[in-house]
């Protein structure tokens, strides 16, 4: 294989000195971008011949401040480093070829704003530890240490509304994100925001590396192996944005004849992805795919349950579900566990029009989900924080609440639970005396317990979407409306916080999908005094 070439690069008053390897015609443009510190292209020359070897052109050049380029460290930024990084990017990479974006540490930002510029032309990242900064930091330079920039990154926190991550969840390309087992510079709740991000669109893999450090460079360099495997896993699917076996496996349960025309996103959810595909014939179905790690890991479970839930419901009247088409919940023949089925009409409603009739038709759908008996039962439910795992803010209110679940579980006379039944997990159809619920979706934790519980998932929900007199009003809303008999006082009060709780330390992950469908009002603050005001009215009411 032929050594990399060296080439030089002129922009923005400094000399970029880099390394091109691969020849013509390429499947992609891979373009290798280094770290912070002392990091340089010379890290990366393994990478240019490995992704060579794959039939890539790859490069890699020093930014300003690194290696053999000009420029002092002190005097770039974020800022100059994308900058730098598109001038080689238009001036060696095909206009009409696919970008492949590989970036280490500082660069994992840099990544991210190239995926802003470059758009649709971007077919797949490779991310290694990397990094997010917040939008005040773009501009600033680096300096050496002690000045405006490391104040910034050092503000505990900086990052959580960094622009970068929401690049991240709008990417829907191939991706693959390399994290180390110890990581001492990137903090664990960054690499969780990337891994969240990246599995809202993106046919996404998590790589966990147990023995490696920070600086993957390094770690990958030394293993010839596993830089391999990382370069194939980036470039799999490449052009078809990575779903190559999840197609293969659609296509196998389409009837005969009829192909997928488009496949678009469908919003509202979090904790899968949701594509609705339209066939040739214009029917459409919906496809749940389990990207994150966490989910991922519970698909079996999660998914081989809706598929039965899913086929219990087909035969159930008052009960509006999809029809199963298909179902891998193991990942045997996807990319990511999947589960295919009919698409539902209606669509979410989370705004606050005909509010009171929703909610009515909410209490009503719930008490009849209840009322189904299945030929065997679903899993017990499972609790979803304990007094222990509680991470509420500091107060007397918070202390007195955990105190009321730190018990043993109140004797109830168990039922069928939808266990996450809330606003957005049903669909609406029609206005005023026409208005009406038309599906039920993501039976994925269909459990059995006390329907005090599924009232006290809606009832938070519903605090959190339009304020607390909602939560607080809907158990009796339900029981109007024929639902099972709850408990009363302290016991009704252990379930409600047994919910809300879970909730405490960050409301805004349950409105995540809220603010994708127009609820941009419900920012942290005004989550966090909503739950605040409803756990103050079930002490209140209850206790």
């Amino acid at each position: 294989m032929s050594e990399p070439i060296p080439f030089t690069h002129h922009v923005d008053g400094e000399r970029l000195s880099g390394l091109v390897g691969g020849g013509e015609p390429a499947r992609a443009t891979v373009v290798l971008l280094h770290g912070a510190g002392n990091g340089s292209k010379e890290r990366l020359v393994p990478w240019l011949e490995e992704f060579a070897a794959l039939g890539c052109r790859a490069l890699a050049f020093d930014f300003s401040g690194h290696g053999e380029s000009t420029g002092a460290l002190r005097e770039s930024s974020l800022r100059r480093r994308f900058e730098q990084a598109v001038s080689v990017i238009d001036a060696r990479a095909r206009v009409d070829g696919p970008l492949v974006l590989v970036g280490f540490s500082m660069s994992g930002q840099t990544v991210a704003d190239l995926v802003r510029h470059y758009g649709d032309r971007v077919a797949a990242l490779g991310l290694c530890a990397p990094a997010v900064y917040a939008a005040e930091a773009w501009d600033v330079p680096f300096g050496d240490g002690d000045g405006r920039f490391s104040a910034i990154i050092r503000r505990p926190g900086s990052w959580r509304a960094a622009p970068a991550l929401e690049v991240l969840r709008a990417y829907e390309g191939r991706a693959v994100l390399a994290v180390p087992g110890t990581d001492e510079v990137i903090p664990p709740a960054v690499t969780e925001a990337v891994s969240a991000a990246l599995a809202r669109r993106a046919q996404f893999t998590h790589w966990q590396l147990p023995e490696a450090e920070h600086r993957l460079g390094l770690w990958f360099r030394d293993r010839p192996h596993d830089r391999r495997e990382f370069a194939s896993a980036v470039l799999t699917g490449l052009g078809e944005q990575g779903w190559t076996a999840t197609r293969a496996w659609v296509a196998e349960q389409l009837p005969e004849g009829r192909t997928v025309a488009t496949s678009t996103f469908l919003t509202g959810g979090w904790s899968a992805q949701l594509r609705r595909l339209t066939l040739d014939d214009g029917t459409e179905l919906a496809l749940r795919s389990f990207v994150q790690p966490f989910f991922r890991r519970h698909a079996p479970g999660l998914l081989a349950r809706e598929a039965g839930i899913l086929t219990l419901l087909a035969g159930q009247e008052g009960v509006p579900a999809a029809e199963l088409i298909g179902v891998d919940a193991t990942g045997e023949h996807c990319d990511h566990p999947s589960l295919l089925m009919s698409v539902l009409p209606g669509r979410v409603r989370v705004d606050e029009g005909e509010l009171d009739a929703r909610v009515d038709l909410l209490a009503a759908q719930l008490a009849r989900i209840h009322r189904v008996v299945p030929e065997e039962r679903p899993r017990p439910y499972q609790a979803w924080t304990s007094p222990e795992r509680v991470a509420a803010p500091q107060g007397a209110l918070w202390e007195r609440a955990v105190e009321v679940i730190r018990r043993d579980p109140p004797p109830y006379d168990g039922c069928f639970l939808h266990r996450d039944f809330h606003p957005g997990n049903v669909l609406f159809t029609g206005t005023g005396a026409g208005l009406r619920i038309s599906g039920v979706v993501d039976w994925v934790e269909t459990s059995w317990g006390p329907a005090d519980l599924d009232v006290a998932h809606c009832s938070t929900a519903l605090a959190l979407l339009y304020g607390a007199e909602y939560g607080l009003g809907f158990g009796e809303r339900y029981a109007a409306r024929g639902g099972r008999r709850l408990a009363e006082g302290p016991d009704h009060l252990y379930w409600r916080l047994l919910d809300a709780l879970a909730y405490a330390s960050d409301a805004a992950k349950l409105a995540g999908p809220w603010r994708e469908l127009g609820r941009t009002d419900l920012t942290p603050e005004v989550l966090g005094g909503r739950l605040e005001t409803y756990v103050t009215g079930l002490m209140e009411r209850y206790g």
